[in-house]
C-alpha cells in the first residue's frame, strides 16, 4: 500500500509538516530556554549588584574596597567591580584595580549612567570567556559616587542551555519517530478506501460492470462509492443496451438480402456482411483490399473515395461477374462515422431477377404481340379476297372463309389461355377454387378417351399403364386440363407413327404421372425456358402445329397449384418425357 505514489505523497507530506513543525518547536523551545536562562542571570546579577551599592554605602570607604569585594565574591561566585564617578576601577574582585584601563567607555556603565541599569554580554579579554555584565549606580546620600559591577560566566548557563538542546533534540525525536508511526497509520486508513475505489474502477474498466465498492466510511468517500457504484450500474445499463441494438443490427444485416460493404478512406474493403460474402465468395484475407481484387471492379472504390471527399451520396448501377454469371446491382454509397473515422457504406441491391423479369416481361408483351398480329394479319388479308371475290370460284371463296375460321379459333385459343392464367393469378379466385379427391386413373382414362382419336389419325401409338388407384387433391377441370395440354402437345410433336407412352404410379407416398414421346424432341439449352409463357423452341414449327406458346405455363401453374411438381427431360430427335408428382390422399375428403 505504501508503495504507492499518492501514499508516498500522504506520508510525504505529512512528515514534512511534522518535521518542520518540530523544528519551529525545537528552535523557538532553544531560544526560550536560553533567553530565559540568561533573564535569570541578568537578574541575578542585578539583584547581587544592588545588594553591594547598600553594603558598601553603609559599610565600606572608597579607600578600603578590596577586602569587601573579595569576600562578597567568594560568597556569590560573581565578578565584582566597583568604579568611581568618572570610571576608574577602585576594586575588582579577581584582578588588580590599578593595572586596569577606564571603564568609562563601557556600554553598560553608559547604560547604567543614563537607564540606572546597564546590561551587556561580551567576551572578555581578562578572564578569557564570554560574560554576562550588569552595572548600576552607586551613591550615598542620594550623590553619585560610583558604579558598582556584576559579572558572571556564561559558560554555565551554555551548558544548561546545550544539556537543555541535547534533552529537547531526543525529544523531539521521539516525537518524529511516533509522528512517523502515525503517519503510516493515518496513511493506511485514509489510503484504504482510496485503494478500494481504485481496484473496483479497474475492475469495471476491464468489463466486470457488476462490481460494486461495499465499503462505508461516514465522511465524502461515500458520496463517490455511491456515484461510482451508479456510474457503473449506468454504465453496465447503457452497455446492455448497446449490444442489443448492435445485435439487432448485426442481425438485420446478416440476414438481409441486400450486400453492404465498408470503404476506407484509401478505397479498401474493411468489412461486409454475409450476403457479399456469400455472393463473392469473400474471406477475411480478402479485407483491406481494392474493389478490383475483391469484387472484380475499381469503379466500386474510385467512387467510395469520391463519395468521402464531397460528403454527397451516390447511386451506381453496375453490372459484376458471380461465379461466372454478370448480375446486375444497384449501388448506393453514403458517408458513415465509423470507430476509426469517416469511411463510407455501400448497399448492393441485386436487380438482376427484376432485370431479367423486366426483360421477359417485354418479350412477352412482344410475343403476345406478335401471336395476336399474326392471326389478325391473315383474317385481314383473307376477308379483303373475299370483299374483292365475285364468287366465282367457289373453292378459292371456302379456302379464304376456312382460313379465316382457322386463324380466329387460333385467336380464341389465345386469348381463352390467357384470360384463364390471369383469371388463376388472382389469388382470391385461387382461394375459392373447389378441391376434391380425384382418382388419377380415372382422369387419365378420361384423358386418353378425349385425345386417343387424334393420335389414331396420325397413326401413332399410344402406351397406357395405369398401375395406382390413388387419389389427390385438386379441382377436377383444371387437373384435366393438364393432362389434356401434355398429351396434346406429345401428339403435336410427334410424327406419324409416332409412340406416346402414359403411365402413373406411386412412389414415396406420392403419385408419379409420365407422358412422354418419341417425338423431335427440344434441345437442351431451351428446356428451362419451356414453361415461361409465350415461349417457343421454334416458332415455324409451333405455328405449323397450332401452338401458341402458353400451354406448358399453364400447366406449370395448375401443377404448382395443386402442390406438385414438373419436371421435363427431353433430347432432339428422341423424344421428350414429362414427369408429374402429386402428394396422395387418404379417405374421403372435402372442399378445400
Amino acid at each position: 500500500m505504501l508503495g504507492t505514489t499518492i501514499a508516498r505523497r500522504i506520508l510525504g507530506s505529512f512528515l514534512l509538516l511534522t518535521l518542520t513543525a518540530l523544528l519551529v518547536l525545537g528552535l523557538v523551545l532553544t531560544s526560550y530556554f536560553q533567553s530565559a536562562a540568561l533573564k535569570d542571570a541578568q537578574t541575578d546579577l542585578v539583584t547581587h549588584a544592588r545588594i553591594i551599592a547598600l553594603a558598601l554605602e553603609h559599610d565600606a570607604r572608597q579607600s578600603d574596597l578590596d577586602e569587601p569585594i573579595a569576600e562578597i565574591s567568594a560568597q556569590t561566585g560573581l565578578r565584582i567591580t566597583v568604579l568611581d564617578d568618572e570610571g576608574r576601577v577602585l576594586a575588582d574582585s579577581d584582578r588588580d584595580a590599578q593595572a586596569m584601563e577606564n571603564h568609562w567607555e563601557r556600554p553598560e556603565i553608559q547604560q547604567a549612567l543614563a537607564e540606572g541599569l546597564g546590561t551587556a554580554t561580551r567576551y572578555s579579554a581578562t578572564v578569557g570567556a564570554n560574560m554576562l555584565y550588569v552595572a548600576v549606580p552607586w551613591r550615598e546620600n542620594g550623590r553619585l559616587v560610583g558604579i558598582i559591577r556584576t559579572a558572571t560566566s556564561l559558560a554555565p548557563i551554555d551548558a544548561t542551555v546545550q544539556q537543555t538542546v541535547t534533552v529537547l533534540v531526543a525529544a523531539l525525536f521521539l516525537a518524529f519517530l511516533a509522528a512517523v508511526l502515525l503517519a503510516i497509520y493515518l496513511a493506511r486508513r485514509q489510503l484504504h478506501p482510496i485503494l478500494t475505489i481504485i481496484r473496483a474502477a479497474r475492475a469495471i474498466m476491464r468489463g466486470d460492470l457488476a462490481r460494486r465498492i461495499q465499503l462505508h466510511t461516514g465522511d465524502e468517500f461515500d458520496i463517490l462509492i455511491r456515484a461510482l457504484n451508479e456510474l457503473a450500474a449506468s454504465l453496465a445499463q447503457r452497455i446492455v443496451e448497446a449490444r442489443t441494438e448492435n445485435e439487432k443490427l448485426n442481425l438485420i444485416l446478416e440476414t438481409m438480402d441486400n450486400g453492404v460493404v465498408l470503404f476506407d478512406a484509401d478505397g479498401n474493403i474493411t468489412d461486409a456482411n454475409r450476403r457479399i460474402k456469400e455472393l463473392f465468395g469473400l474471406h477475411e484475407s480478402d479485407m483491406r483490399r481494392h474493389s478490383i481484387h475483391v469484387l472484380g471492379s475499381a469503379v466500386l472504390s474510385e467512387t467510395a473515395q469520391d463519395v468521402l471527399a464531397s460528403g454527397a451520396p451516390k447511386k451506381l448501377h453496375l453490372t459484376l461477374p458471380i461465379h461466372g454469371e454478370p448480375h446486375t446491382f444497384t449501388v448506393y454509397f453514403a458517408t458513415f462515422v465509423a470507430r476509426h473515422g469517416t469511411a463510407v457504406l455501400a448497399v448492393f441491391h441485386d436487380i438482376s431477377v427484376l432485370e431479367e423479369l423486366r426483360a421477359r416481361q417485354a418479350e412477352f408483351v412482344g410475343n403476345a404481340a406478335h401471336e395476336l398480329k399474326t392471326p389478325l394479319t391473315s383474317i385481314r388479308g383473307f376477308a379483303e379476297l373475299l370483299a374483292d371475290d365475285d364468287f366465282s370460284d367457289p373453292e378459292a371463296s371456302r379456302h379464304c372463309a376456312a382460313v379465316i375460321e382457322k386463324e380466329a379459333e387460333r385467336m380464341d385459343r389465345l386469348v381463352a389461355s390467357l384470360l384463364e392464367l390471369a383469371r388463376l393469378d388472382r389469388a382470391d379466385l385461387r382461394k375459392n377454387i373447389e378441391r376434391t379427391p380425384i382418382a388419377v386413373s380415372r382422369a387419365l382414362a378420361s384423358a386418353c378417351d378425349e385425345l386417343v382419336p387424334r393420335a389414331q389419325k396420325k397413326q401413332q401409338h399410344v402406351d397406357v399403364h395405369i398401375e395406382t388407384s390413388a387419389r389427390l387433391l385438386a379441382n377436377q377441370d383444371l387437373f384435366g386440363q393438364i393432362l389434356r395440354n401434355l398429351i396434346d402437345n406429345a401428339i403435336k410433336y410427334t410424327p406419324a407413327g409416332g409412340t406416346i407412352r402414359l403411365a402413373c404410379a406411386e412412389n414415396d407416398g406420392q403419385i408419379e404421372i409420365t407422358v412422354a414421346d418419341n417425338g423431335i424432341g427440344i434441345p437442351q439449352d431451351a428446356l428451362p425456358r419451356i414453361f415461361d409463357r409465350f415461349y417457343r423452341v421454334d416458332k415455324a414449327r409451333d405455328r405449323a402445329t397450332g401452338g401458341n406458346g402458353i400451354g406448358l405455363s399453364l400447366v406449370q401453374f395448375l401443377v404448382k397449384l395443386f402442390d406438385g411438381t414438373i419436371e421435363a427431360q427431353s433430347e432432339v430427335g428422341k423424344g421428350t418425357r414429362f414427369l408429374l408428382r402429386f402428394p396422395k390422399v387418404e379417405g374421403e375428403l372435402g372442399n378445400r
